[in-house]
């Protein structure tokens, strides 16, 4: 049986209020994950399990709470990620151990929104997205849905050109429909085409502003087009992201890729499990994984499950997700094996 250890911290009435959630619920969440008792009594708080639980819990705490006193709001998000951080038997030792984590991601703030939200990396995957952008041409942001691929490429592409790094941002996207068609919607070609650009539309206005972005878009500095239309063309001194490359043809992604010029960065975003293309199509995003590993001022980002931002059920659900396609794929392969092994058997 594991000893059990006693540690106390000492926390202020504001640290309290802070980080403790409503009806105490993401000090409940930390006792339940660490099986831990956290008891407090006067500003101190006691925190009551074997030692490695009170030393993660404690770790936890003060993460949260230095998160707190610089002004930052201490989120669900915050508290399950912190644990998750924690609990991470494959995180290098020096992390795992390391104080002031979050608030260290806290700290790279990209640029604001039109309301003054700051807008920065949440987990420390987006971090590294974040300065492979910084420091890379090309980045190929890989990973699931609400992990942020496409909204922090979004805020570095504005960012880059509000402090005329570049002169103008492309943004595409290929125009496939996801499980539906779209084909007979009335209207002309670019009524049928924005509802596949939406979410890049719904970023810019919530970066940049409405007024803005219309008068960026007018003066031809901002562009929004479907993948389609960069054929033939030569991309110098733009920011360029290709959102949902995951739907893009081999041959569209080599298009694509060899319209980039001088003074051009490019962000290639995409979640390989959730292809709209034809059964038996080819993703040139995957393609693209292959061929390309290796080569100087390209990086290539995977984030996972732990860095999706959204509601902390969205996370549970890319988590289940995961672990099925893992299981079924497993499955698939024992099949082959074992079909493999008969027809060895059978040839003797």
């Amino acid at each position: 049986m594991s000893e059990i250890t006693e540690l106390t911290l000492s926390l202020t009435a504001e640290d309290e209020r802070n980080i403790f959630g409503g009806n105490d619920s993401y000090i409940r969440k930390i006792e339940k994950s660490l099986s831990v008792e956290i008891i407090d009594r006067n500003g101190q708080l006691h925190i009551i399990g074997d030692k490695e639980g009170a030393n993660r819990a404690s770790q936890i705490i003060r993460e949260l709470v230095t998160l707190s006193r610089r002004g930052s709001l201490v989120e669900e998000q915050s508290v399950e990620y912190a644990i998750s951080l924690k609990n991470d038997d494959t995180m290098e030792k020096e992390v795992k151990e390391k104080d002031n984590v979050l608030a260290g991601i806290d700290m790279d703030v990209i640029c604001h929104t039109v309301s003054g939200k700051p807008i920065k990396p949440k987990t420390l995957g987006q971090k590294r997205y974040i300065d492979a952008i910084r420091n890379k041409m090309i980045v190929f942001g890989l990973g699931p849905a609400g992990t942020g691929k496409t909204y922090l490429a979004m805020a570095m592409a504005i960012t880059a050109f509000q402090r005329d790094e570049v002169s103008r941002i492309i943004l595409t996207r290929p125009a496939i429909e996801a499980g539906e068609k779209l084909g007979f919607l009335p209207g002309d070609l670019q009524s049928k085409v924005d509802p596949y650009l939406r979410p890049l539309y719904d970023a810019l206005y919530q970066i940049m502003g409405t007024e803005n972005f219309i008068k960026n878009m007018e003066k031809g500095l901002i562009e929004v087009a479907p993948l389609a239309y960069m054929r033939g063309r030569t991309l110098d001194n733009a920011f360029i992201i290709l959102d949902e490359a995951q739907n893009t043809t081999p041959a569209q992604m080599k298009m694509f890729l060899t319209r980039i010029g001088f003074g051009s960065k490019v962000i290639i975003t995409g979640d390989a499990s959730q292809k709209d293309l034809a059964p038996g199509t080819k993703s040139g995003l995957d393609i693209a994984s292959a061929v390309l590993k290796g080569i100087d001022d390209i990086a290539f980002c995977n984030l996972t499950s732990a860095d999706v931002v959204r509601h902390p059920l969205v996370q549970k659900i890319v988590k289940a997700y995961e672990d099925y396609e893992k299981k079924a794929a497993n499955k698939q392969t024992r099949k082959r094996v074992q079909k493999l092994e008969r027809s060895s058997l059978n040839g003797k």
